[in-house]
């Protein structure tokens, strides 16, 4: 599928999510988000280097964005592994488990990658600015770990 655009609808969506206030069992549905921008950015996986470099520059900045937007990390992990990355690096922010990929798909970033000469399936790091009305409002593909925090804090 095919990523939204700018001003298209966010594909909406009810997933379980851990963390930044969220308890066990808690779900999240984006279209009840609406009122205040939403960041999804979407992740390969926890705990890696380039995914704790991304989450913990957010960490870092988390005061300068978190009363500006909701923020939400997405990989396929499941919460287990969401709980434990949280808790290692104290992010502040919460995590959605998409373990059947439906987000991802949804969103256009479950994508055919390349390693050392192999093809396989990955989640592609790209981030959605949603704006108050559920609009897509700014895209970011291929997003460099390092430079994520500093990319939000201009569009928000």
């Amino acid at each position: 599928m095919s990523k939204p655009e700018v001003g298209s609808v966010a594909p909406d969506f009810t997933a379980v999510v851990v963390g930044g206030g969220y308890g066990a069992g808690d779900s999240v549905t984006l279209s009840e988000l609406r009122g205040k921008p939403v960041v999804l950015y979407f992740y390969p996986k926890d705990a890696t280097p380039g995914c704790t470099t991304q989450a913990c520059g957010l960490r870092d900045v988390w005061g300068d964005i978190a009363a500006k937007a909701h923020v939400f990390g997405i990989s396929t992990d499941p919460v287990k592994s969401h709980e434990k990355f949280i808790q290692k690096f104290e992010l502040p922010f919460p995590l959605i488990a998409d373990e059947n990929r439906a987000i991802a798909e949804a969103y256009g970033v479950w994508v055919e990658k390349s390693m050392y000469g192999k093809r396989y399936m990955g989640m592609e790091r790209s981030t959605f600015l949603i704006g108050v009305d559920g609009l897509v409002a700014a895209v970011w593909e291929k997003v460099k770990p390092e430079d994520h925090a500093s990319l939000l804090l201009k569009a928000l």
